[in-house]
């Protein structure tokens, strides 16, 4: 096509309601708001969770996307079979003062220069670096920008085409990883969707669509090939039953070896002569109407969500502000390091005190197990009940005094008939004490267990922000509550031990408990002489009892009932005592580790000849130090954005003020 007609289209156009530069029609006023929502972009905010309103160009492979980018952006983009676009594609397009562009890339850290001509390569060499070589797509992104005379101000992100049969070496999961970038993208409120579908298709079952309405970002089409397939058109975008919420814009592509100013003088003659075509809208077609659409639905979105970044922002940073000061103080003096140490002991002893001694769960309200007097006192509770339950357990059924008939017969002598031998009862008591002696044992296993997790738990607490303590308090922790726990066994031993070497108590509990249940030999007495009439009896104390075995001697039976009846009420004292003692003494020890063993024994683990405590909380852990730099990387881009952000503010407010 001459230059000369070429002119005369452009003219022809432009008298027709075109706009020639597709600039022209754009408010510069508006550049503010692109330029600071460009530099949040390359600050990176979005990956401080915070969305910026972001065009992003979707639609199924060979739908047109590349042409309708190239027409935006006035630059050739990579072609050819299968996907042309593997990774996102930000295209950053500025409207250039000079007549010479300037263009370049960025991607993994660096700026690459280029030129018009080299764009598709520069693209394609970028795309292999960020996505491998082959026909494979990756989620990192690639910007190019496009600064140039009389391109809109625009920011596109461009995405893999969608294609759901791999071909050419294409992955067999092709499909979902592009699915995935593309929600990815479109999911965010913020985002704008621009689709772009082949006047040819059913827009109903275009994959893009479908995706698009899955989400809540607004959406706009873009009609390409319309010379291809003028037929319907016109009715489809009316009835628009795929409910596209911005609109449609019809284009047409550029064709060959066609310039950007021959392409759109003939899309301008098309829709102002095509008997079909020309029908539609002059506000729905052309490349211009499009440029200046995005234009005025990205300003018009930065303007509404501006606001709302501001909030987020401010959010993002007084939270990080907080989490930074939570971190441990970086300390550079053994000083600084001992009165950090102090602290913690003396905050861990006043919690342990509360959980353990007062009974106080304000720290662990909802946590049980950290209800420490309770716990023990359930425990206690338990240890009584077995205690109480064990020690004559079988034997007040068919069994009932063979054992005391056994050991009177082993225990007799020459002498005076009855009297009742002291060494049976203490035959009796030992085998007694014997049964039950394993359950003290176990109970101090038990609570003892238990007192060092508790104790574990808020030490640990304690020292959350210094990590490198918490090996030292856990060993120390360990050490001195197994010590104590063995003290406490041998305690218990030797009280088992006394009980079975001595039948000793001044309590009346014995007296009392002894004469009432010999209060009931009579009727034990007639029950065992009339043991066909009278098989089973119960006796308080004792239980239901059978006495059918045991006719035949009077007088040993009752020597036998004598030696039980002393034997139960003597064992409910001993039982008493071996509670209580245990008790007492358990409350005794949780007193002495809590106000003092236990700070003893961090103290030598920490400040001992192997331990260098001190020294290790010069050295920072690597994940505070991991953290404490993350966050410091955060805040300040969170201060960079919020005064980028700030002063768009405070420009869009002199602006009204106009």
């Amino acid at each position: 096509m001459s230059r000369k007609v070429v002119q005369n289209k452009l003219q022809a156009a432009r008298v027709s309601g075109g706009s020639a530069p597709i600039i022209s029609s754009y408010n510069e006023r508006i550049r503010p708001l692109l330029n600071a929502v460009d530099r949040l972009r390359n600050l990176k905010i979005m990956q401080e969770g915070i969305q910026l309103p972001t065009i992003v160009v979707v639609g199924d492979q060979s739908s047109g996307k590349s042409s309708v980018l190239e027409s935006l952006a006035g630059i050739s983009l990579p072609r050819g079979q299968g996907i042309s676009t593997r990774v996102p594609l930000i295209m950053r397009l500025q409207s250039y003062t000079t007549e010479r562009p300037e263009l370049y890339l960025e991607f993994n850290g660096k700026v690459v220069p280029t030129t018009e001509q080299d764009i598709p390569s520069a693209i394609a060499m970028a795309t292999d670096e960020l996505a491998g070589p082959g026909k494979g797509v990756s989620s990192t992104p690639l910007t190019l920008v496009v600064k140039k005379l009389d391109v809109p101000n625009l920011t596109l992100i461009d995405l893999p085409g969608i294609t759901r049969v791999p071909v050419n070496g294409q992955p067999d999961n092709i499909y979902e990883q592009i699915q995935g970038i593309i929600m990815e993208y479109i999911t965010p409120e913020e985002s704008i969707i621009l689709n772009v579908l082949s006047a040819s298709v059913d827009f109903t079952t275009c994959e893009s669509i479908r995706m698009s309405q899955n989400v809540k970002g607004a959406s706009l089409a873009v009609i390409t090939k319309c010379d291809k397939s003028p037929e319907g058109l016109l009715e489809k975008i009316t009835a628009d039953d795929v409910n596209i919420g911005l609109g449609y814009v019809c284009v047409r592509n550029r064709i060959g070896d066609e310039s950007f100013d021959e392409a759109r003088a003939e899309e301008a003659e098309l829709f102002e002569t095509h008997p079909l075509l020309s029908r539609i809208s002059k506000t729905m077609v052309g490349i211009p109407v499009l440029a200046e659409r995005l234009m005025h639905i990205q300003a018009s979105m930065i303007a509404k969500t501006l606001p709302e970044i501001v909030r987020k922002i401010n959010d993002k940073l007084s939270s990080n502000v907080n989490d930074l000061n939570k971190l441990p103080k970086s300390m550079d003096s053994l000083a600084e390091a001992m009165t950090a140490f102090m602290h913690i002991l003396g905050s861990a002893k006043e919690s342990l005190r509360k959980i353990m001694l007062r009974g106080e769960f304000d720290e662990y309200p909802d946590s049980k197990e950290m209800h420490c007097t309770a716990r023990l006192a359930e425990m206690l509770d338990s240890y009584f009940q077995k205690l109480q339950t064990t020690h004559f357990e079988d034997d007040n059924k068919s069994s009932f005094l063979q054992d005391e008939l056994t050991v009177l017969n082993e225990a007799r002598a020459i002498g005076l008939p009855s009297f009742l031998p002291r060494v049976a009862f203490l035959s009796m008591l030992q085998r007694k004490v014997n049964q039950i002696s394993c359950i003290p044992v176990d109970f101090v296993e038990l609570t003892w267990s238990y007192i060092e997790s508790v104790v574990v738990t808020v030490l640990v607490s304690h020292c959350d922000k210094y990590p490198q303590l918490q090996s030292s308090v856990r060993r120390a922790a360990h050490n001195i509550i197994n010590t104590e726990k063995i003290k406490f066994k041998d305690w218990v031993m030797n009280i088992i031990e006394m009980e079975k070497i001595t039948d000793y108590t001044c309590s009346p509990v014995y007296t009392t408990t002894w004469n009432k249940l010999m209060s009931r030999e009579p009727d034990f007495m007639k029950a065992v002489n009339n043991a066909s009439e009278y098989p089973k009896m119960t006796i308080e104390g004792i239980g239901e009892i059978d006495v059918s075995h045991l006719r035949g001697s009077v007088v040993a039976v009752k020597e036998a009932y004598d030696l039980r009846t002393r034997l139960v009420a003597y064992l409910s004292v001993a039982l008493m005592r071996l509670t209580d003692h245990v008790a007492l003494h358990l409350v005794f020890s949780i007193h002495n580790l809590v106000n003092k063993e236990l700070e003893e024994e961090i103290i030598k683990e920490l400040m001992g000849p192997q331990g260098n405590g001190l020294e290790k909380m010069l050295e920072e852990s690597p994940v505070v130090s991991q953290n404490r730099k993350r966050l410091k990387v955060s805040i300040n881009l969170l201060k960079e954005s919020k005064d980028v952000v700030m002063n768009i503010v405070d420009k869009i407010a002199m602006m009204q003020l106009e």
